[in-house]
């Protein structure tokens, strides 16, 4: 349980340093980007439920790069302070995926 609890934090520290330096990828506060973290989970966990794991982002492939740019992108119409274009989409996707290869937001 603090594992999940640790994760959704670090993951939403990742989200609000991005919307600092990807041009096209905003939110607003801390809190919000706690909640976006949240709805990128759930939306990425629905989309792997859906398509299967070849899809996750952690495979490391363009079809888990493009899937990740789309659920970031998805995300803005559940978070209200939350404004992403398709480049601000595919930049964070990079972003965070680098950020995650040397920091991953999942305990191990």
């Amino acid at each position: 349980m603090i594992g999940a609890v640790v994760r959704f934090i670090v993951s939403a520290i990742v989200i609000w340093l991005v919307s600092f330096i990807i041009p096209g990828f905003t939110i607003a506060g801390f809190v919000n980007a706690l909640i976006a973290a949240v709805v990128i989970a759930a939306l990425g966990w629905l989309v792997e439920l859906v398509m299967g794991g070849r899809v996750s982002p952690q495979n490391r492939g363009i079809v888990g790069f493009i899937t990740a740019a789309v659920v970031i992108f998805a995300a803005q119409f559940v978070v209200p302070t939350m404004a992403v274009t398709v480049l601000g989409a595919l930049l964070a996707s990079l972003v965070i995926g680098l950020v995650d290869a040397f920091v991953p937001t999942e305990l191990r």
